[in-house]
């Protein structure tokens, strides 16, 4: 699968090493920075965001609202799905973090791979002895954090892991949504607590016995 990224001042960069370091069978055959800052307004966004590009699938790391709905335009019109985390446009995928993103068949092995966490965990003497993680966010936090929880009970696991995954998330840590009522930080901790415990019950364990 082939990906093309679009960030404004690096805004992508931790996503995109985490992509490349743990999205097998993908390939990020371009990557655009439109630079920045920018005025309140653009209004010739075409300047900024050339129509000479080709993927199966765009990232959209633009923060600006102009220029991230002017490229979510070209890119419907070029049929190539985008994924837009934490913004509010119009014609792409749009979850509230990029580990939030629900499981999409247009976004092909990228959606398989990355967005919300999936996890298969065994344990032993109530302990958990092995995580692996089968879907996690793009930029690489549950695959970097999953380790720290083997050896721990499910409670110390559950708030090693959200502690660990905050630490690593590329997230704004003051960033808070009024309409969600919201902090994207502690929305990612959260899911990922939640995927520990949907793994601990498909290991026929109820995390509230542990």
């Amino acid at each position: 699968m082939k990906i093309v990224v679009f960030q404004e001042r690096g805004s992508g960069e931790r996503k995109i090493q985490g992509i490349r370091t743990f999205g097998d069978g993908i390939e990020i055959v371009e990557v655009r920075d439109v630079g920045g800052p920018f005025p309140e307004f653009v209004d010739e966004p075409q300047i900024y965001i050339k129509p000479d590009f080709s993927a199966d699938l765009c990232l959209n790391f633009i923060r600006h609202p102009d220029l991230s709905q002017y490229l979510v335009d070209l890119c419907n019109n070029k049929e190539i799905p985008v994924v837009a985390s934490g913004q509010n446009v119009t014609g792409a995928i749009t979850p509230f973090t990029c580990c939030g993103l629900g499981e999409h068949r247009a976004l092909g092995e990228y959606g398989r791979r990355f967005g919300m966490p999936r996890l298969e965990v065994k344990l032993s003497n109530k302990k958990i002895s092995e995580v692996k993680v089968i879907r996690g966010a793009p930029c690489g936090a549950t695959w970097e954090a999953a380790p720290s929880i083997i050896g721990l009970f499910f409670d110390e696991a559950a708030y090693t892991f959200s502690r660990g995954i905050q630490y690593i998330c590329a997230v704004d840590p003051s960033g808070f949504d009024p309409i969600r009522e919201k902090s994207r930080l502690h929305y990612a901790g959260k899911i990922h607590i939640n995927a520990l415990k949907i793994a601990l019950r498909a290991a026929g364990v109820d995390p509230q016995q542990l």
